[in-house]
């Protein structure tokens, strides 16, 4: 489980997620400079620390690095969100308190994730613990078709 983040590491980290794409010291250094005087050695150290805990992976390019992000924004925040629901000692108590700590629109989004995993109404089964496994030639297993029939309708008469 990760730990949170620090000030300086979430600032960093932040536009590593916003920019999507493989970056540099200096890039991260320019941007943040724009909001706090901060030295370049001081982000190198912060994005090497992410680097040490597996935030981030580097690529040598020339006598620099390029860091990229080894997960989502939406990732940390779930795992920091699992984490601090597996360790209550009444994780019912704390979900009826975080339910109640949410704006509407918070709401709305944990009603649009439930619909997107299938517990819209509470009555959806939960998922199997392992996906199926597929059929030996690697496709989902289907029932052979019925006999006298190349499409699996059968030959029922009157049909």
């Amino acid at each position: 489980m990760p730990r949170p983040l620090g000030e300086l590491e979430d600032a960093v980290m932040t536009r590593v997620w916003q920019w999507n794409r493989p970056v540099t010291v200096r890039e991260v250094l320019e941007d943040l400079q724009q909001e706090r005087s901060i030295a370049y050695t001081t982000v190198m150290t912060v994005m090497d620390n992410l680097h040490q805990k597996g935030w981030v992976r580097r690529e040598a390019e020339g006598r620099a690095y390029r860091y990229t992000a080894v997960s989502t924004r939406a990732a940390y925040s779930a795992a920091l969100m699992n984490e601090a629901w597996s360790t209550s000692d009444n994780p019912a108590a704390a979900l009826v308190a975080f339910f109640g700590m949410m704006s509407a629109e918070q709401r709305d989004a944990l009603r649009d994730a439930f619909r997107i995993v299938g517990y819209d109404d509470g009555s959806a089964a939960e998922p199997p613990a392992e996906p199926p496994a597929p059929s030996p030639a690697g496709t989902p297993s289907e029932p052979p078709p019925a006999e006298g029939d190349s499409a699996g309708r059968g030959t029922e008469p009157g049909r």
